[in-house]
């Protein structure tokens, strides 16, 4: 440490470039430093840095204990303006501020170097760097004990593994509003679930209401809570961390919350299980649009969950197109040419025939009540069974046509506009990639949970551009390209704030790419 104190020092009054010299490995006694990148002046992006040090907890599973370190260097960090790391969400996810190489743990991070202008300030830097930075990592592993967060996380794990034939769990006691419309955090004073007795299970010894497979509606008047309970079962794909709410909310790992998304790209999916006969004269059995409708674009994220083999599809009627969703006998009657079938017409047949579920939110409309197996009533965020009552108001319905699921598409070309010089795509917002002079909006992929999880997506789409060889689906494509990202998390390098996405964001991500033929 003597040393870097030393060459810090001694760069003091130097132009900002020199700080590039550092680029190395130091001893810090218990941990290494590393030096990876300095940032190129003062208002660049802060310089990335690691250290490495022996795992704590070698015999745990490395994600609850490298999201627990990363929590923990987080709050260490706080009251240092010139130092921070990526902290984690509520979710539980493989991050790269935070990784187990071997036993070692890589603790990835970034340090904005102090100037004056454009002048070096060395005293101040070897006192950020060989002072304030050990002293926080030291107080960070300060009574260091994960196995609390690392026995949750393994019962998550068996929870969401022993679903059996249910979509999804909310346990007894969950806490499931959350503190506000933009907040993740749980709501104080809010009511705890509690599951109805019909509907109590028990799921590797936690005890709430189990969600069966099959057509689940979920009705209630407004402000009741349905919205949160789809909500809840949305997330319920990621573990959660201590203290959320939300821990023992667990679903089906492929579930998809889908929705409609005017405007969004869509290449070459096949949409004619719900339109057929457009007035364009488009071929919707190869549906390619710069501009989808409300009811094109929901038809269209269905078939690419269904494609990337969703088991479970999420679905609220505030944010779906109401002709996507249902259509009723008398305008039925009136509009004879409609090129759109229900999802409320074809939603059985796709249990039936394929076995996969629907969670559906209806406030406004009975139609699914008689195609529904399970109908829970929200009433002051408290669940009812209300599947007897409602199979009294049921009326009966067609046998539905058999439902023929989507082939994989072959990606043909992802292609944008570069610059002078190819750029690695980037997360310019939770929502947004930035991808060459295209931007890439994924803000309706409703399970994306940060920005550094867009920009875990945004690397993949990078891989992709580089590997489409006209042979590979799009699938396969997500999944290979997810696994490079993972391999790139858990590098040599520093590869900034990125946090592991599903392949199915990923192929979500993919499917809304304006450069995307297939």
């Amino acid at each position: 440490m003597a040393s870097l104190y030393s060459r810090l020092t001694a760069l003091d009054g130097k132009g900002y470039g020199a700080y590039k010299s550092l680029v190395g490995r130091y001893d810090l006694g218990r941990m290494t430093l590393a030096i990876d990148r300095v940032q190129s002046d003062p208002y660049a992006p802060p310089s990335k840095m690691h250290v490495e040090l022996p795992n704590p907890a070698p015999d745990f599973h490395p994600v609850p204990v490298c999201d627990q370190v990363a929590r923990a260097v987080a709050r260490a960090f706080r009251g240092h303006r010139d130092i921070s790391i990526d902290s984690p969400g509520q979710e539980v996810l493989p991050t790269a501020s935070c990784v187990d190489r071997n036993g070692t743990l890589h603790i990835r991070f970034f340090v904005q170097l102090p100037a004056r202008g454009r002048r070096i300030l060395g005293r101040a830097a070897a006192h950020l760097i060989c002072d304030d930075l050990p002293d926080a990592l030291e107080d960070a592993f300060e009574g260091f004990d994960p196995t609390a967060a690392v026995q949750l996380y393994n019962q998550q794990e068996r929870m969401r593994a022993a679903l059996g034939e249910n979509v999804a769990f909310i346990a007894d006691g969950a806490i499931l509003p959350r503190a506000t419309g933009t907040s993740p955090l749980p709501l104080t004073g809010a009511v705890p679930f509690r599951s109805p007795e019909s509907l109590r299970t028990n799921i590797a010894g936690v005890t709430g209401m189990g969600i069966p497979r099959g057509v689940t509606v979920i009705v209630g008047g407004g402000f009741h809570g349905k919205s949160t309970l789809l909500n809840a079962l949305s997330l319920g794909v990621y573990n959660h961390t201590l203290a959320d709410g939300r821990e023992y909310a667990v679903t089906n790992p492929t579930a998809v919350h889908v929705r409609a998304e005017d405007g969004r790209a869509v290449a070459g999916v096949d949409i004619s299980e719900f339109i057929s006969s457009l007035p364009t004269g488009a071929d919707t059995t190869h549906f390619t649009t710069a501009n989808a409708s409300g009811s094109t674009s929901q038809a269209a994220s269905v078939m690419e969950a269904l494609e990337a083999c969703a088991e479970v599809l999420l679905i609220d009627e505030d944010t779906s197109a109401t002709n996507f969703m249902i259509r009723d006998a008398r305008m039925k009657k009136l509009v004879t040419a409609e090129p759109i079938t229900p999802l409320v017409d074809r939603v059985r047949a796709l249990w039936r025939d394929h076995g996969v579920s629907t969670v559906i939110v209806a406030g406004g409309s009975s139609a699914f009540i008689d195609v529904a197996d399970t109908v829970i009533a929200m009433e002051n965020y408290e669940p009812r069974d209300a599947t007897a009552a409602a199979k009294e108001l049921a009326e009966p319905v067609d046998e539905q046509a058999p439902f023929v699921l989507p082939k994989p598409r072959i990606v043909a070309v992802l292609k944008t506009q570069h610059g002078k010089r190819k750029k690695q795509p980037q997360a310019k917002d939770a929502g947004t990639i930035r991808h060459g002079k295209e931007n890439v909006d994924i803000s309706a992929v409703e399970q994306v949970v940060s920005r550094s999880q867009t920009a875990g997506i945004a690397r993949a789409l990078g891989w992709v551009e580089d590997h489409v060889d006209g042979r590979t689906p799009l699938t396969q494509l997500a999944e290979d390209a997810t696994a490079a990202t993972s391999a790139l998390i858990h590098g040599d390098d520093h590869p900034g704030a990125l946090v592991m996405p599903r392949p199915l964001e990923v192929a979500f991500a993919l499917s809304r790419h304006r450069g995307l033929k297939v």
